[in-house]
């Protein structure tokens, strides 16, 4: 079958956008169209990416944020600069696909939290493995820096460049190659948005594995190298079991192809498992292999009320019991949070207010019996005391209304400022009680302090806001909570990643000879560590 071209994400369509009068990004497909006339537009964003964008670019009018590399203090390695005969190479091996444009590059250069900035001088756009791989080659060659970047929808500065390492985009490399509807196995290129392969693979009766608040944006091979995580984790489980196989370029510009389809594959080292969550810096993911569960014929929502956090755990165990199989998701929400949700976004709490909310998901493959089992449920929790209020949602619409206050929480957090977020997995029993410290401890230092996330699989979301950057309350906060979240043998990137935001605090979570092996790893695979440098391992590279 010949690989279908997925719609552009849109990454790819920043330099096409235009502002409107009320400050929001306003797609210009007609010039689009005739720029790139031989490949028409189709692509329609979704709502949330929309909504995104727009408070992109409102952010972008507004003073220029300062660079990560002189706000944190950091020193450049020991690397290359471009040249002017670097980027007439580039030209010749991507016609039309190299960006020089300062002000186009202002976006690929800002994470869209605003907490990062690099300065980027070039942006390039492969289409094909075979080009990322001489791209590679060359910056080898001449020991220059790159920055791979997907949707750049990234929480820990990941996704931008510290200096002026060379963007490699993937926004381009958008193709489906194959989807066995027997097997459940799919095969893309990295570049593909994840919005538009869930869309694809719903018309076969399958799903993603993964479902994230940033889909609209994000792209499978950032969504590997990080190993996202999402709401439906405890369901499906993380991406170390879902992928397959990867297709990935080396830091030398080897193209090492372990694009397995195969669910059993017992043959040496499982090569594949390094790239999950390396976050590019051992290697660029090109290409993704992985496994789609079966699309489910029904699906329930429920949002409930609870009175303390203790019987959020109850009900998570009672959820677990009595729902087994068909249980899906089970999220966890603060007043903060909602209370978050109805002054900055105008949504409305569809019950009646409570110190904490759950959601909780129900997919299955027979309506009537899921129902019955979900009633049972209810019927308990609320029998007992367990949950004090609640509502189900049963067709579409209402049950994507209320995901939109989940979901959109940090879109929510975006209004207030500056946002500080972590990303951390506790166990159970201490699970809230560092938003109750952190409260504590920053007092009015903090606009507000919020905790969410994924209860089912023990990943706290703490967001703590002000209305601008404040060193003061940074200082407050770190390395306040990952102390904490090391003394009760939690970790301090459940999702998110390091990044460049945690990198100094992977000892919190990891021990000193872990993170050797890890730098061992590094070095052999990267030895000029042009990979991605100053993320994820604290320095070392360029030296």
């Amino acid at each position: 079958m010949a690989p279908l071209r997925l719609p552009v994400s849109l990454g790819y369509l920043r330099q096409y956008l235009s502002l409107t009068n009320n400050g929001c990004l306003h797609r210009t497909v007609a010039s689009y169209s005739r720029v790139h006339a031989k490949h028409p537009i189709t692509y329609q964003p979704s709502s949330a990416q929309t909504r995104r964008f727009c408070l992109q670019s409102r952010s972008l009018q507004k003073e220029e944020l300062e660079l990560t590399s002189v706000r944190y203090n950091v020193q450049r390695g020991n690397f290359a600069r471009i040249s002017n005969e670097d980027v007439a190479m580039f030209e010749k091996l991507l016609p039309g696909r190299v960006i020089a444009d300062p002000e186009e590059l202002v976006g690929y250069n800002t994470d869209w939290l605003r907490m990062c900035r690099g300065n980027s001088r070039l942006l390039l756009r492969p289409k094909t493995t075979e080009e990322v791989s001489e791209i590679m080659k060359y910056c080898s060659s001449r020991n220059l820096a790159v920055m791979p970047q997907g949707g750049n929808t990234g929480l820990v500065g990941g996704s931008v460049p510290v200096f002026d390492e060379i963007i490699i985009s993937t926004s381009l490399m958008n193709k489906i190659i194959s989807v066995d509807e027997i097997s459940g196995t799919l095969v893309c290129q990295a570049g593909c948005v994840l919005e538009a392969l869930s869309t694809h693979l719903s018309d076969v009766g399958l799903m993603m594995p993964l479902d994230l608040g940033a889909k609209g944006s994000c792209q499978i091979g950032g969504n590997v190298s990080t190993n996202a995580g999402g709401l439906r984790l405890m369901r499906y489980g993380s991406l170390h079991g879902s992928v397959l196989g990867l297709e990935v370029v080396q830091a030398d510009g080897t193209i090492l192809d372990c694009l397995s389809t195969l669910r059993k594959d017992n043959t040496g080292y499982d090569l594949k498992q390094l790239f999950i969550g390396s976050e590019g810096t051992l290697g660029i993911v090109t290409a993704v292999s992985i496994l789609c569960p079966r699309k489910p014929q029904s699906t329930n929502l429920a949002i409930l009320g609870v009175s303390n956090f203790q019987n959020c755990l109850r009900a998570l165990k009672e959820a677990k019991g009595m729902l087994g199989e068909i249980l899906s998701a089970f999220e966890f929400m603060d007043s903060a949070c909602m209370d978050l949700a109805k002054s900055n976004l105008n949504l409305t709490n569809p019950i009646s207010d409570k110190p904490f909310y759950v959601l909780i998901e129900t997919a299955g493959s027979n309506g009537t019996h899921d129902e019955e089992k979900l009633n049972l449920f209810l019927e308990k929790v609320l029998g007992e005391g367990i949950v004090e209020d609640g509502t189900v949602a049963t067709d579409s619409t209402k049950i994507q209304s209320i995901w939109s206050i989940r979901e959109r929480l940090a879109e929510a957090l975006l209004h207030d400022g500056y946002v500080y977020k972590y990303d951390i997995s506790l166990p159970l029993a201490n699970f809230y009680d560092l938003v109750v410290d952190m409260r504590e401890r920053v007092d009015d230092l903090a606009t507000r302090v919020v905790g969410y996330g994924h209860l089912g699989d023990g990943n706290l979301h703490l967001n703590v806001t002000s209305p601008t950057y404040d060193h003061e309350l940074l200082d407050k906060i770190e390395p306040f909570i990952y102390e904490w979240t090391s003394r009760y043998n939690g970790s301090i990137s459940a999702e998110h990643g390091l990044g460049f935001k945690k990198r100094d605090f992977i000892h919190f979570s990891k021990t000193q000879k872990a993170v050797e092996l890890m730098q061992q790893i590094k070095d052999l695979m990267d030895p000029k560590g042009i990979l991605n440098p100053y993320k994820m391992l604290p320095d070392k590279y360029g030296d």
